[in-house]
């Protein structure tokens, strides 16, 4: 260890730093030798019990731990030896000398005792929390593989929340136990010896001692059941309010855009006050096993000395020392046997929780039959299929479907929504378990999921997906996808971080990198989840021809699509109803014999006839070629040059300037006084601080002054007559025992309050600051981290912390009580006490530094482990249909071993200081014994020299306390910085100007003024739009097109001011948006958005959350929205529920309750964001009705990427690059053959009428 600790302190030190593991304790290594033994256990396929579980656990690590069993033994043994010499040492001192250098080799004995606790009790720690290390790292990587084989059905039942909390706090809770393995027979053995030497001392009064032993650890029993009832119950609902954070935190956009983000804050708070009531119960529980314990040692001696006046054995001073030492010892058992049950009680109920998710069905193996590569002609074949997501539900998701395609075919599948097109590629996929029939598939397959999943971290590595680079084909897929023009305007190509689940991009973008990833992998078959939807028009067809038809011209294509303008060019097209393959055939031979698809199609042609005027062929092909280079980049939202929205303004050069995501900062150096001082102040403004330490440093002073008098005023041997009647001599003892031990009560009561309201304040605080963020803030930090610091660091401030500062400034005010009885006999000790003091604190100085960075650095690779985990859970069925489990398993090991390292070096830094304090501490010891023999007989009074040997057998445990507090306290503290640094974040303007409200009924005409506008994201960014000014006329509609990246998203997120303007105004209706509050802002504006959003709870909340509505409004708006019926068949109506995400509706339901929630809002200004994306032609005419029959009085501005949605618009705006190109009705433009807008439209209806052959 010397050299790292070194190191860390010349410099700061960086993972690089930290040695590798070796290989027994790396997860690459251990986890095989882990698993075979589960499953040799596991033989007859009952699945994993918790007791298999602790078997394989305890036989991948026994060396270890049998080891440490013996370390434990001679532990324990050699505390006892100092107790059991002090009476000799006394009568020494008396006088009685057996031979001439006893004295010598009663020190040496006393010191030599001393080396070998030390060095045992360090190996013993040393090597089990290497052991726990392991069992953790093990455990994760068990939970991580399960993760990626679970059904859809049981991962319906545990939120991702949950997984990830098996991973994050049970799998650490098993590895921390590790600690606490050998406690349950040390105490045991501790107390066997104890005994013993209290025999030898005082004969029969030790049945008394072990009466009053026992009844002390029994009282402990019913508050260690009362703990762990609450500790289950707040872990209950910590998961309920993490879960609900993490959907609101994925929902930020929405809830800001709707102005609903308080309400959902008060949610949470709810959930949270909920799990502070059991906070508190566990507190104030916890306060009275802290009594317990504090006073145990005072009531076992009086019990035992009471006991001795009764039998008539005689006390002498020197046997009562031996009996006081004996019990200090046996506190540290007594003391330690709750911890342990609990611990022990906790353990148990992490295994159970683990082993029962290890249980959870997988996905069936069997659903698919997998075919040797070029066996057979036939790529997919399903007969008699029928399938359903909830085997439990009568009703089957995909009915009756018999299928057969060939290698090489393309196939359409179409359909309303909600009519199972996606539920048949899953089926592909063996994602759906299968009720019966049978489903062949031959060949490698590659999907594209309908909502994009991206991986955070480069561009290449998303698309290159764990194959090797191949350049030309790289550069091949690129120019496919389209993504050569938006890899050139980001500064750093395809090595820009991506941010989490793709922040970063648009969805355009997204889309077509996942396109890319599955064309670089060249698979056999292909599947596509209607990959078109979420790009504009020209890119759409510019995909489809050059990918479809290109690349993928010899292999097996099936696609889900909307469009049907893409139909034609399949082989074969399925038409889908209610789980039916209804139709299926060629286009032509289709057309001419169904209903379902005249529908589909007819809806389409009718918003074709709207173009007829326009010559379609007059437009050259020119216009294509050309528009191949204009997809731009979504907002201009990552040409960051520079981090913004970075927490309170300390940029870390780490990464090259200008991604997006930047790493998280860690605070370099000390942690500030001022982390400490906030954190004392904050309850009450600190008054109960004084009050503890008061309380505190009386029961100090009662303790020494009980055992002073038992030394004092007992007889050194028989032969003297005491100073007092030994009756009075119990009654004193007796009082000052009652009197410390209600100062410890009152103490831990104070430090609880003190402790507990803290929590809440920081937590009230850091929500409310992180809900007010803005919208940059939340673009630029990955959610892993806030809700690392909402789950792990307000844990710690709600039960670690106060402990940890109160314990701090215990031992301290132990040591000085140590310091001064020791100074009593002879102030000579100080000579060598100061400079050993002097000494530990370089030494803990020494190390503190590197410490310090060890523990920041266990803290900053634990976020990757678990944002690989979250991402791997959302994109579980991507991988899988690519079969890449594997290389996600090996990452997954990879950042465990990231972690586990600095966490393995903590904890030999830890041993390597408490080993050099412990010798130190040793030294100072001998030296005062030795001091002691040397003095002429007479001078002290050897039962106060007793008893200084006493409080000195029990110096290097305080001073390495002392110690251990500082650095666990230095390292526990840095949750409360990471929270107050978040409880700093710059917020929005305020929701609500008191002074400038609007009235009631604005706006009364819609009408919206842009006048000079210009926008950047972030102060050294480039302009997005650059001068605008325009008016949009109230009532009317107004179509808003232009190409990727021209800066329609930020017209309107300036809008709802989501981006505050750099220059120039927006005004409606006479009022400057940018002079009232944003939530009377936002509240009067309505938006249908790009992604569909719903949340888990049920259909009223997701409709109505501010809880505005009477039901039959809310009905009223289902039955506009065509979801009426749809509702009226769920068995809880209104309150049937919505699972997270809104899983369980299909993307178009979802867009239709966004639909809702608008009409139920009757806002005089609406915004379309390419609502019409997800949706088929058919639900998108349904949508274009309701608009505009329950809008038609209201301003509805369109961003649109079908040339058609525009059409009927009273005016479009043609953006380009942040400016203007052109503002006019639709039917104008289109007179002018030479306008943008008229060879859009021209080249939209040329892809429409020709089918691509």
């Amino acid at each position: 260890m010397g050299p790292l600790i070194a190191a860390g302190n010349k410099k700061t030190l960086d993972l690089e730093d930290v040695p590798q593991l070796d290989s027994s304790d790396s997860v690459v290594g251990a986890f095989p030798k882990f698993r075979s033994r589960l499953e040799s256990y596991d033989s007859e396929g009952s699945g994993v019990t918790t007791f298999k579980l602790v078997k394989a656990l305890f036989f991948s690590a026994w060396k270890d731990i049998l080891l440490t069993a013996l370390f434990t033994f001679m532990y324990t043994v050699a505390t006892y030896v100092g107790p059991y010499l002090i009476d000799t040492f006394v009568q020494y001192l008396d006088g009685r000398r057996e031979f001439k250098s006893e004295g010598y080799l009663l020190v040496t004995a006393f010191f030599v005792a001393k080396l070998v606790e030390c060095l045992s009790q360090r190996r013993w720690f040393f090597k089990l929390q290497q052991v726990g290390i392991r069992m953790r790292a093990v455990l994760v990587t068990m939970i991580y593989n399960k993760g990626l084989t679970l059904s859809c059905q049981s991962k319906q039942s545990h939120t991702s929340g949950e997984i990830i909390n098996f991973m994050t706090v049970d799998a650490e809770r098993v590895g921390d136990f590790s600690w606490y393995m050998h406690d349950p027979w040390m105490v045991a053995l501790q107390v066997t010896l104890a005994l013993l030497i209290l025999y030898k001392n005082l004969g029969l009064a030790t049945l008394a001692t072990f009466g009053a032993t026992v009844l002390v650890m029994l009282a402990n029993i019913p508050l260690a059941r009362l703990l762990e009832k609450f500790q289950d119950k707040l872990m209950e609902s910590k998961d309920k309010r993490m879960k609900a954070t993490s959907e609101i935190l994925r929902n930020m956009r929405i809830l800001k855009l709707q102005g609903w983000e308080m309400k959902f804050l008060s949610k949470i708070v709810g959930l949270r006050n909920a799990e502070e009531g059991w906070l508190k119960r566990f507190v104030y529980t916890n306060a009275m096993t802290s009594f317990v314990f504090w006073v145990a040692p005072s009531f076992v001696s009086v019990i035992t000395f009471g006991a001795c006046l009764l039998l008539g054995i005689p006390l002498e001073s020197g046997k009562i020392l031996s009996a006081l030492a004996t019990f200090r010892i046996l506190q540290e058992p007594i003391y330690n046997l709750p911890d342990t049950i609990s611990m022990i009680a906790q353990t148990k109920v992490s295994l159970d929780r683990i082993a029962a998710f290890l249980r959870l069905d997988d996905l069936q193996p069997d659903v698919v039959e997998k075919l040797q590569r070029g066996s057979s002609d036939t790529a997919v074949e399903i007969v008699d299929g029928k399938f359903s997501w909830d085997l439990s539900s009568s009703t089957a998701t995909l009915k009756d479907i018999n299928l057969k395609i060939f290698h090489g075919m393309r196939v359409a599948v179409c359909g309303t929504v909600g009519s199972g097109k996606s539920s048949l590629l899953s089926c592909i996929l063996g994602e759906l378990p299968k009720i019966s029939g049978t489903l062949k598939l031959c060949g490698t397959k590659a999907y594209v999921a309908q909502s994009p999943w991206i991986q955070s971290g480069k561009i290449q590595d998303n698309i290159l997906f764990g194959e090797v680079m191949d350049k030309e084909r790289y550069d091949r897929v690129l120019e496919a996808c389209a993504l050569k023009k938006d890899l050139e305007i980001l500064s750093f190509g395809d090595q820009t971080v991506i941010g989490e689940r793709g922040i970063n991009l648009s969805g355009g973008q997204k889309q077509r990198i996942q396109i890319a990833r599955a064309l670089y992998q060249d698979a056999d078959i292909y599947l596509f989840d209607d990959p078109f939807s979420a790009v504009d028009a020209h890119t759409g067809s510019h995909l489809f021809k050059e990918v479809l038809l290109g690349i993928l011209n010899s292999k097996t294509v099936i696609y889900v699509t909307h469009q049907v303008e893409f139909l034609p060019a399949a082989d074969l097209i399925l038409v889908m109803k209610d789980g039916r393959i209804t139709q299926a055939g060629k286009y032509n031979d289709i057309l001419n014999s169904g209903t379902d698809f005249m529908e589909l199609v007819g809806a389409h042609n009718k918003a074709l006839s709207a173009i007829d005027t326009v010559d379609a062929g007059s437009v050259s092909e020119k216009s294509i070629s050309e528009g191949d280079d204009a997809v731009g980049f979504a907002n201009g939202k990552v040409q960051n040059d520079e981090n913004h929205g970075n927490d309170s303004g300390k940029v870390d050069d780490t990464g090259p300037k200008g991604q997006l995501v930047q790493d998280e900062e860690r605070e370099k150096g000390k942690v500030g006084f001022s982390v400490y001082w906030k954190y004392i102040t904050t309850a009450y403004g600190g008054a109960l601080v004084p009050l503890i330490l008061l309380a505190h440093s009386l029961f100090q002073i009662l303790q020494i002054g009980s055992n002073y008098w038992m030394a004092w005023a007992s007889p050194v041997s028989e032969d003297v007559t005491p100073p007092v009647g030994s009756f009075t001599l119990i009654i004193v003892y007796f009082a000052l025992a009652i009197a410390s031990s209600f100062s410890i009560l009152a103490r831990a009561m104070l430090l609880n309050t003190a402790g507990y309201k803290t929590a809440t304040l920081f937590f009230k605080k850091m929500h409310l600051c992180i809900f007010r963020a803005p919208m940059s803030f939340f673009d630029s930090t990955p959610s892993g981290r806030i809700l690392n610091r909402a789950s792990t660091d307000q844990s710690a401030v709600d039960m670690q912390i106060p402990y940890q500062v109160g314990a701090f400034a215990f031992s301290i005010i132990q040591l000085l009580g140590i310091i001064a009885v020791m100074s009593q006999v002879a102030w000579q000790i100080f000579i060598i006490f100061i400079p050993v003091i002097s000494a530990c604190i370089w030494y803990q100085q020494y190390y503190i530094s590197s410490a310090r960075e060890l523990a920041r650095l266990v803290g900053v690779c634990k976020a990757p482990v678990i944002q690989n985990f979250a991402e791997t859970l959302m994109g579980a069925t991507t991988i899988r249909s690519f079969d890449q489990e594997l290389r996600f398993q090996e990452i997954n090991m990879k950042l465990n071993d990231a972690y586990s390292r600095p966490k393995f070096n903590v904890a030999g830094a830890m041993e390597w200081l408490c080993f050099r304090l412990d010798l130190l501490s040793s030294i100072t010891f001998a030296f005062s014994l030795f001091f002691l023999i040397s003095i002429p007989e007479g001078i002290i009074d050897p039962a106060i020299a007793g008893l200084a040997v006493t409080y000195g057998l029990n110096l290097n445990m305080v001073q390495a306390w002392v110690v251990w507090n500082v650095c666990n306290m230095e390292n526990k503290i840095i949750s409360v910085e990471r929270m107050i640094q978040y409880s700093n974040i710059p917020s929005e303007p305020a929701l609500v100007i008191e002074s400038n409200r609007p009235d009631a009924s604005w706006p009364c005409l819609g009408e919206v003024d842009i006048l000079h506008l210009k926008v950047r994201y972030a102060p050294h960014m480039p302009l997005v739009l650059r001068g605008l000014t325009c008016t949009f006329p109230g009532g009317l509609k107004t179509g808003i097109v232009g190409r990727t990246g021209s800066g329609k998203s930020t017209l309107i997120q300036t809008l709802f001011r989501i981006v505050e303007p750099t220059e120039g105004q927006i005004i409606i209706d006479g009022v400057n948006i940018s002079s009232i509050g944003l939530h009377d802002l936002r509240s009067r504006l309505s938006i249908i958005p790009q992604d569909p959003t719903m949340f888990e709870g049920t259909i009223r909340s997701n409709l109505d959350p501010l809880e505005e509505y009477t039901d039959e409004q809310i009905w009223e708006a289902l039955d506009k929205c065509q979801l009426g019926d749809e509702v009226r068949k769920k068995e809880g109506r209104l309150d049937s529920t919505v699972s997270e995400n809104g899983d369980n509706w299909s993307m178009g339901q979802r867009q239709l309750v966004c639909l809702g929630r608008v009409l139920l809002k009757k806002s005089k200004i609406l915004v379309l964001d390419e609502a019409t994306a997800s949706v088929d032609t058919a639900t998108d005419n349904l949508i274009q009705t309701t608009l505009k029959e329950h809008f038609s009085d209201c301003t509805v501005l369109t961003i649109a990427h079908r040339i058609t949605s525009v059409l009927d618009s009273d005016m479009v705006l043609l953006l380009n690059q942040g400016l203007i190109e052109e503002y006019d009705s639709p039917a104008r433009l289109l007179e002018n053959k030479s306008s943008s807008f008229a060879q859009l439209v021209a080249e939209y209806t040329m892809r429409s009428n020709s089918s691509f052959d």
